[in-house]
């Protein structure tokens, strides 16, 4: 039974055409033909936010709906007492760990990516070209024994160590930064969140970089909600859609969590009409993954692969608050699903206003969705 009581910003969902929704529909259906080149821009260099600006919640925010230029420091002023921010609670591993093969002596770097079990874990090895299964590794106080060889440069390897294995490597590792930055960070943890706590991924929800704890205040005063869950985010996040047709390209496959706590403040937001507000791409694949119908998700954790393209209609998230992302990769083809042809216009003012793009850049508010959830 719905709720009497409507959200102004549902009311303007509701009245959505019928007619648009069974395009998308038909657009779910061809989207293995799209070509990935549609979803290709210009993207000066110049444009690649390389260092984090200060304090976090100055970056700049384009609202899509109305192409209005804000701070994300005017977030609360923005949504609506009931509305629910959901964040991507991951933190990032120190997972650059160096050392040598205890063979030869070679000098070896490892990028620790997740863990497969206690001992087993996925890693980028470098130099690769001389590692082979059965290789030892001194890293530190870590011991590694590399169990397969080599396939691209990543390997499976066995970790131990005396103590904590997750403590050693955060003592022995580094931080890992995106490929396209190329200044080191004084300050390691400002590639972290303030929501960061579960330690697993290789890089950070960069949506949530702007929050600071004087804007959370501002946001618990205006009644939004913040809600947690996890996604562990891996490289491929970062990797170019390589086949010419975006169906041909393979979805990589991460981690979640969303605990009950969170599914009650879902259902708790459905109730009293407002909005689900995903804080960057993986919250968005992380609640879709985990939905559950009628605008709920369902407790519990898995792996997804899920690749929201043109045509996918969501069926949890209602807006979408993220960064600017580079061409030709899946989380373009994202907003692109959410905002149809429009993704050119709101890219192209941004980069002609001066935004900053990627990680370390700043933040677009997707408000209406042309995918949005069916409310019927």
């Amino acid at each position: 039974m719905r709720c009497l009581f409507v959200h102004k910003r549902e009311a303007n969902r509701i009245s959505t055409p019928v007619v648009q929704l069974k395009r998308l529909a038909k657009a779910a259906l061809a989207s293995r033909s799209v070509e990935t080149a549609l979803f290709d821009y210009r993207l000066p260099d110049a444009a690649i936010a390389q260092v984090p600006i200060e304090p976090r919640d100055a970056a700049r925010l384009l609202v899509c709906d109305t192409m209005s230029d804000r701070r994300f420091g005017d977030l609360p002023d923005l949504l609506y007492p009931g509305d629910l921010l959901v964040v991507n609670r991951t933190r990032v591993r120190s997972a650059r760990v160096r050392g040598h093969k205890v063979e030869t002596g070679g000098a070896v770097e490892l990028l620790v990516l997740s863990r497969l079990d206690d001992l087993r874990w996925r890693a980028l090895i470098r130099p690769a070209r001389r590692i082979r299964a059965g290789t030892h590794l001194q890293l530190g106080s870590i011991s590694g024994r590399v169990l397969a060889d080599p396939v691209r440069g990543e390997v499976e390897i066995e970790l131990t160590t005396d103590g904590d294995i997750e403590d050693e490597i955060a003592d022995a590792g580094e931080t890992p930064l995106p490929p396209y930055i190329h200044t080191e960070l004084e300050n390691p943890e400002r590639y972290q969140t303030v929501f960061a706590k579960t330690i697993g991924s290789a890089a950070a929800p960069t949506a949530a970089l702007h929050f600071t704890p004087e804007l959370l205040g501002r946001l618990r005063e205006r009644e939004v909600g913040i809600a947690e869950v996890e996604l562990e985010i891996g490289l491929d996040t970062f990797r170019p859609i390589n086949t010419d047709l975006i169906g041909d390209h393979e979805m990589h496959t991460e981690s979640w969590v969303v605990d009950d706590g969170a599914a009650r403040q879902i259902a708790a937001t459905r109730h009293s009409g407002g909005s689900v507000i995903a804080v960057g791409t993986t919250v968005v694949r992380t609640l879709e993954s985990a939905a559950a119908g009628d605008g709920l998700v369902a407790p519990g954790r898995g792996d997804t692969s899920l690749f929201i393209s043109p045509g996918y209609q969501m069926r949890v998230v209602d807006s979408m608050i993220t960064n600017f992302h580079a061409p030709r990769t899946t989380l373009i083809v994202m907003i692109a699903a959410m905002l149809g042809d429009r993704w050119r216009d709101v890219y192209e003012h941004a980069v002609s206003s001066g935004y900053r793009f990627l990680s370390f850049g700043d933040a677009m508010f997707i408000e209406t969705m042309i995918n949005q959830r069916d409310q019927a």
